[in-house]
Protein backbone atom coordinates (compact mmCIF):
# COMPACT_ATOMS: atom_id res chain seq x y z
CA UNK A 1 0.00 0.00 0.00
CA UNK A 2 1.61 3.26 -1.02
CA UNK A 3 2.08 5.32 1.79
CA UNK A 4 1.32 9.11 0.78
CA UNK A 5 -2.29 7.99 0.84
CA UNK A 6 -2.47 7.28 4.44
CA UNK A 7 -1.35 9.00 7.82
CA UNK A 8 -1.42 6.31 10.41
CA UNK A 9 -0.75 8.79 13.03
CA UNK A 10 -4.48 10.27 12.19
CA UNK A 11 -6.89 7.92 12.49
CA UNK A 12 -6.28 6.95 16.38
CA UNK A 13 -7.55 10.22 16.81
CA UNK A 14 -10.52 9.88 14.79
CA UNK A 15 -12.11 6.47 17.00
CA UNK A 16 -15.29 7.92 18.75
CA UNK A 17 -16.49 10.82 17.06
CA UNK A 18 -19.63 10.05 15.39
CA UNK A 19 -21.91 11.92 17.55
CA UNK A 20 -20.19 15.28 17.11
CA UNK A 21 -21.81 15.32 13.89
CA UNK A 22 -25.19 15.89 15.28
CA UNK A 23 -24.34 19.60 15.13
CA UNK A 24 -24.65 19.16 11.31
CA UNK A 25 -27.66 16.52 10.97
CA UNK A 26 -30.29 15.26 13.13
CA UNK A 27 -29.43 11.82 13.19
CA UNK A 28 -27.44 10.72 16.35
CA UNK A 29 -26.23 7.25 15.42
CA UNK A 30 -25.86 4.77 18.29
CA UNK A 31 -22.70 3.52 17.40
CA UNK A 32 -19.74 4.94 16.37
CA UNK A 33 -17.36 2.78 13.04
CA UNK A 34 -14.37 1.00 14.17
CA UNK A 35 -10.91 2.29 13.93
CA UNK A 36 -10.53 -1.29 12.28
CA UNK A 37 -12.56 -0.69 10.09
CA UNK A 38 -10.09 2.42 8.65
CA UNK A 39 -7.90 -0.40 8.95
CA UNK A 40 -9.36 -2.55 6.86
CA UNK A 41 -10.04 -0.27 3.79
CA UNK A 42 -6.85 1.19 3.66
CA UNK A 43 -4.93 -2.34 3.83
CA UNK A 44 -7.22 -2.84 0.80
CA UNK A 45 -8.01 0.38 -0.83
CA UNK A 46 -8.36 -0.54 -4.52
CA UNK A 47 -11.39 -3.19 -3.44
CA UNK A 48 -13.43 -0.02 -1.50
CA UNK A 49 -13.21 2.25 -4.31
CA UNK A 50 -14.91 -0.58 -6.26
CA UNK A 51 -17.35 -0.69 -3.80
CA UNK A 52 -17.75 2.47 -3.26
CA UNK A 53 -18.44 3.15 -6.93
CA UNK A 54 -21.01 0.03 -6.76
CA UNK A 55 -22.79 1.91 -3.42
CA UNK A 56 -23.01 5.13 -5.84
CA UNK A 57 -24.41 3.58 -8.46
CA UNK A 58 -26.82 1.78 -6.10
CA UNK A 59 -27.75 4.62 -4.02
CA UNK A 60 -28.64 6.94 -7.45
CA UNK A 61 -30.78 3.76 -8.43
CA UNK A 62 -32.37 3.41 -4.98
CA UNK A 63 -32.99 7.55 -5.30
CA UNK A 64 -35.26 6.77 -9.02
CA UNK A 65 -36.69 3.52 -7.45
CA UNK A 66 -38.93 6.06 -4.75
CA UNK A 67 -39.78 7.80 -7.95
CA UNK A 68 -41.23 4.84 -9.43
CA UNK A 69 -42.95 3.49 -6.76
CA UNK A 70 -44.49 6.82 -5.50
CA UNK A 71 -45.59 9.08 -8.55
CA UNK A 72 -48.42 10.17 -6.39
CA UNK A 73 -45.87 11.36 -3.60
CA UNK A 74 -45.63 14.75 -5.70
CA UNK A 75 -43.76 16.82 -3.26
CA UNK A 76 -40.78 14.51 -2.94
CA UNK A 77 -40.17 13.89 -6.86
CA UNK A 78 -38.10 16.66 -7.29
CA UNK A 79 -35.73 16.15 -4.56
CA UNK A 80 -35.77 12.55 -5.11
CA UNK A 81 -34.31 13.47 -8.97
CA UNK A 82 -31.93 16.16 -7.82
CA UNK A 83 -30.41 13.27 -5.02
CA UNK A 84 -30.40 11.08 -8.04
CA UNK A 85 -28.53 12.61 -10.23
CA UNK A 86 -26.23 14.08 -7.52
CA UNK A 87 -24.73 10.09 -6.27
CA UNK A 88 -24.66 9.53 -9.99
CA UNK A 89 -22.17 12.74 -10.51
CA UNK A 90 -20.18 10.65 -7.26
CA UNK A 91 -20.48 7.53 -9.21
CA UNK A 92 -18.73 9.25 -11.97
CA UNK A 93 -16.05 9.99 -9.73
CA UNK A 94 -15.21 7.80 -7.72
CA UNK A 95 -14.96 6.09 -11.61
CA UNK A 96 -12.54 8.89 -12.62
CA UNK A 97 -10.31 8.00 -9.22
CA UNK A 98 -10.46 4.15 -10.50
CA UNK A 99 -9.49 5.43 -14.19
CA UNK A 100 -6.18 6.86 -12.42
CA UNK A 101 -5.27 3.63 -10.02
CA UNK A 102 -5.91 1.21 -12.72
CA UNK A 103 -8.65 0.20 -11.33
CA UNK A 104 -11.54 -1.84 -13.27
CA UNK A 105 -15.55 -1.67 -12.50
CA UNK A 106 -16.36 -5.31 -11.01
CA UNK A 107 -19.44 -7.26 -11.92
CA UNK A 108 -19.41 -9.02 -9.03
CA UNK A 109 -18.94 -7.47 -5.42
CA UNK A 110 -20.20 -9.20 -2.36
CA UNK A 111 -23.96 -8.66 -1.19
CA UNK A 112 -24.53 -5.40 0.98
CA UNK A 113 -25.39 -7.29 4.31
CA UNK A 114 -25.84 -3.96 5.97
CA UNK A 115 -28.33 -2.47 3.15
CA UNK A 116 -30.27 -5.64 2.74
CA UNK A 117 -30.78 -5.99 7.13
CA UNK A 118 -32.05 -2.36 6.97
CA UNK A 119 -34.42 -2.98 4.08
CA UNK A 120 -35.89 -5.67 5.94
CA UNK A 121 -36.66 -3.83 9.12
CA UNK A 122 -39.30 -1.51 7.01
CA UNK A 123 -42.81 -2.64 7.33
CA UNK A 124 -45.46 -4.05 4.80
CA UNK A 125 -47.70 -0.92 4.49
CA UNK A 126 -47.72 1.00 1.96
CA UNK A 127 -47.58 4.65 4.07
CA UNK A 128 -45.48 2.87 6.67
CA UNK A 129 -42.41 1.60 4.38
CA UNK A 130 -42.27 4.92 2.68
CA UNK A 131 -41.64 6.12 6.21
CA UNK A 132 -39.26 3.57 6.63
CA UNK A 133 -37.66 3.56 3.58
CA UNK A 134 -37.12 7.14 4.20
CA UNK A 135 -35.99 7.22 7.25
CA UNK A 136 -33.35 4.08 6.61
CA UNK A 137 -32.35 6.46 3.73
CA UNK A 138 -31.64 9.05 6.23
CA UNK A 139 -29.69 6.75 8.58
CA UNK A 140 -27.58 5.70 5.49
CA UNK A 141 -26.34 8.48 4.13
CA UNK A 142 -26.02 9.75 7.56
CA UNK A 143 -23.16 6.32 8.02
CA UNK A 144 -21.94 7.29 4.56
CA UNK A 145 -20.79 11.04 5.89
CA UNK A 146 -19.37 9.34 9.48
CA UNK A 147 -17.29 7.31 7.23
CA UNK A 148 -16.44 9.47 4.82
CA UNK A 149 -15.62 12.26 7.27
CA UNK A 150 -13.22 9.01 8.52
CA UNK A 151 -11.69 8.82 5.32
CA UNK A 152 -10.67 12.64 4.72
CA UNK A 153 -8.68 12.81 8.12
CA UNK A 154 -7.23 9.13 7.49
CA UNK A 155 -5.72 10.19 3.72
CA UNK A 156 -2.61 11.84 3.14
CA UNK A 157 -3.55 12.43 -0.97
CA UNK A 158 -4.64 15.93 -1.04
CA UNK A 159 -6.96 15.44 -3.88
CA UNK A 160 -8.19 12.05 -1.95
CA UNK A 161 -8.61 14.41 1.37
CA UNK A 162 -10.55 16.94 -0.65
CA UNK A 163 -12.73 14.87 -2.49
CA UNK A 164 -13.73 12.51 0.61
CA UNK A 165 -14.48 15.95 2.52
CA UNK A 166 -16.66 17.12 -0.39
CA UNK A 167 -18.49 13.87 -0.25
CA UNK A 168 -19.04 14.00 3.99
CA UNK A 169 -20.74 17.41 3.03
CA UNK A 170 -22.67 16.25 0.64
CA UNK A 171 -23.68 12.75 2.89
CA UNK A 172 -24.96 15.08 5.48
CA UNK A 173 -26.93 16.79 3.11
CA UNK A 174 -28.88 14.06 1.67
CA UNK A 175 -29.60 12.58 5.28
CA UNK A 176 -31.19 15.71 6.16
CA UNK A 177 -32.90 16.14 2.83
CA UNK A 178 -34.68 12.18 3.03
CA UNK A 179 -35.67 13.76 6.58
CA UNK A 180 -37.45 16.33 4.93
CA UNK A 181 -39.01 14.51 2.56
CA UNK A 182 -40.32 12.28 5.25
CA UNK A 183 -42.28 15.64 6.71
CA UNK A 184 -44.04 16.40 3.80
CA UNK A 185 -46.03 13.48 4.77
CA UNK A 186 -45.65 12.27 8.26
CA UNK A 187 -46.31 13.83 11.51
CA UNK A 188 -43.42 14.75 13.59
CA UNK A 189 -43.45 12.37 16.62
CA UNK A 190 -44.32 9.80 14.58
CA UNK A 191 -41.22 10.01 12.44
CA UNK A 192 -39.11 10.60 15.67
CA UNK A 193 -40.46 7.28 17.30
CA UNK A 194 -39.89 5.34 14.24
CA UNK A 195 -36.23 6.85 13.98
CA UNK A 196 -35.28 6.42 17.26
CA UNK A 197 -35.59 2.80 16.52
CA UNK A 198 -34.00 2.03 13.18
CA UNK A 199 -31.00 3.98 14.50
CA UNK A 200 -30.94 1.27 17.22
CA UNK A 201 -31.44 -1.06 15.00
CA UNK A 202 -28.77 0.01 12.74
CA UNK A 203 -26.25 0.14 15.31
CA UNK A 204 -26.78 -3.85 15.94
CA UNK A 205 -26.50 -4.22 12.48
CA UNK A 206 -23.17 -2.44 12.17
CA UNK A 207 -21.74 -4.02 15.28
CA UNK A 208 -22.90 -7.56 13.84
CA UNK A 209 -21.09 -7.68 10.67
CA UNK A 210 -17.66 -8.84 9.21
CA UNK A 211 -14.97 -5.45 8.81
CA UNK A 212 -14.05 -5.26 4.90
CA UNK A 213 -12.91 -3.19 2.61
CA UNK A 214 -16.23 -1.66 1.83
CA UNK A 215 -18.06 1.37 2.80
CA UNK A 216 -20.73 -0.82 4.48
Amino acid sequence: MPSSIYSKSRHPRRALKCKSMKKETEITLSVCTSPRWVEAVMGDFDSFLQDHANCERKASAMAMSFVAKYPDRKKIIPALITTALEELKHFQQVYRIMEKRGVPLVHEIPEDLYIKQLIQLSRNGRDERLLDRLLIAAIVECRGAERFQIMHEALEDDRLKDFYRRLYESEINHGNVFLEMARNYFDEPVIQRRLAQLVFEEGKILNGLKLRAALH
